[in-house]
Parts: structure tokens; sequence; C-alpha cells
């Protein structure tokens, strides 16, 4: 909290300005180039609190499950200021003459419960682009698969998003994403 006499700490400022750049994270993920200009994207940022708190019981429950990276990943996000989330929903692109999918059209996809293959392109678009904005802010970070499986199962993205990252960020003198057990 800033002093009246003016004065904030360092603690605090590096506080105000993470969470800045998680928003700024969003908007890269959101201008980030996407197949037919279709953007199936979803956002979000948590921050300390229970949703954390869910998200990281979730990834324990998982780590239970017989997925020990799981339980790492919940212990290495225990003390961050944020998680940015983005996931990606499974919308068809309606492309002719594409089958990336495997399947000869995206009506055949569909009907196979199948991904296409241009929304988890577009999610690593998004997320490179996402985590560029950290990296020039010298925000710590790492793209967690664990953080975003969790949030999946939580539904914290929405029902429609089945496939997404999580991006845990910090302010350290250390990365706390780079040691890990």
């Amino acid at each position: 909290m800033t002093r009246q006499d003016g004065f904030i700490a360092g603690v605090e400022a590096e506080s105000q300005a993470l969470l800045d750049v998680a928003k700024k994270m969003l908007i890269a993920a959101r201008t980030a180039p996407k197949a037919r200009g279709i953007d199936n994207l979803v956002t979000g940022i948590i921050t300390p609190g229970p949703v954390l708190d869910q998200l990281r019981a979730k990834m324990e429950e998982m780590a239970a499950e017989g997925g020990a990276l799981f339980h790492r990943d919940s212990q290495n996000i225990k003390d961050v200021e944020a998680v940015v989330l983005i996931g990606t929903k499974k919308g068809p692109m309606n492309l002719k003459l594409c089958g990336f999918c495997g399947y000869d059209s995206c009506a055949e996809m569909e009907a196979n419960g199948a991904t296409c293959a241009y929304n988890p392109g577009d999610l690593g678009i998004a997320v490179g682009s996402a985590v560029s904005v950290a990296m020039e802010h010298r925000v710590d970070n790492r793209v967690m698969y664990t953080i975003g499986l969790a949030a999946v199962k939580l539904g914290l993205l929405g029902q429609d998003v089945e496939i997404a990252y999580g991006i845990p960020l910090a302010v350290r003198g250390k990365n706390p994403f780079f040691d890990r057990k």
C-alpha cells in the first residue's frame, strides 16, 4: 500500500506490475494470428485465493491418479502472483481440401469427435505471443500443460474449452520455475 509520504514498497510495486503484464499477455494472445481469423480462444487470470487453491487441489487429485508432474507443478505454483490461462474451443475451420485432422471433411471430423488441427495450432501461437510479453518484461514464467488440463477439468474457462495451458508468473530473485524437482 502506498504510504502517505508517497513511498511504494518494491514488493508491492512488483506485484502491481506483474498483474499488468498478465493483462498484456491476454492481449497478445487475443491478437495473435488465427486460422481464417476465427477466434476460438478463451483466456483468464487467476490470482492468489480460492480459485488458485481449487486449481492446486485438482492438480493434487490428478497426481494421485498417477501424474507425478501434477504434484510437482502444484507445489511450484503455491506462491505465484498470478496464473494466465489460455485455452481454445474445438471449432471447425470449414476449409475445403484440408484434411489436416485426418478426415476428409469438417463434418466427418465433427462426427468422429476429432479436433480441428488449426485449434491447437492457434493456441500454440497465442501462448507463444503471451510468453513473449512476459519475457519482454522480465517476468518469470513457464508454460504448463498440467495447469491447463486441471483448469479444463474444473471448467474454469467454460465447458466449451477442451484444450488449455497455464502460465504461472512470478517476480523473484531466482526463477522458481527453473530448478524444479
